[in-house]
């Protein structure tokens, strides 16, 4: 499977097991019920749903032009950490502004997503290019 229809089914699956995961993991660490974060969850993967199809789109951009072709663990870890890590500046202000939160308290609530989300992020990467290939920028060149 190739192109856009990859991408849209790549992404409805990585944000819906997120979705899950943020919920119960904001709720935990905050102490509050699912019901109050999972609206939270719903928009924390709404801007991620916008923002992993802009970011896979760049990667893959870049992938591209690489020397290297291919997916090892170093192309999945530099995947994983730069999504994680430009989501973060997207996500810290929503949570902040949901929890009714400082800044710097809605980073410590975050942290555990922070390390978590990126396992998760390389673990679903190698289990879908295992279900459905390699997408197109990461195949060998003839």
């Amino acid at each position: 499977m190739q192109g856009f229809k990859r991408k849209m089914l790549y992404v409805t699956a990585y944000e819906a097991i997120g979705m899950s995961i943020s919920t119960l993991g904001l709720a935990l660490l905050s102490g509050t019920a699912p019901a109050h974060t999972g609206p939270l969850a719903v928009m924390i993967t709404s801007v991620a749903v916008a923002w992993n199809l802009v970011y896979t789109y760049l990667f893959e951009y870049w992938e591209s032009r690489q020397a290297e072709r291919g997916r090892g663990i170093k192309r999945r870890v530099q995947h994983a950490i730069g999504f994680q890590l430009t989501l973060v500046v997207f996500l810290i202000p929503l949570i902040a502004w949901w929890m009714a939160i400082s800044l710097r308290e809605a980073f410590l609530l975050d942290v555990a997503l922070i390390v978590l989300i990126p396992c998760y992020t390389l673990a679903f990467n190698w289990a879908f290019d295992r279900l459905f290939g390699l997408p197109a920028s990461a195949l060998p060149t003839s």
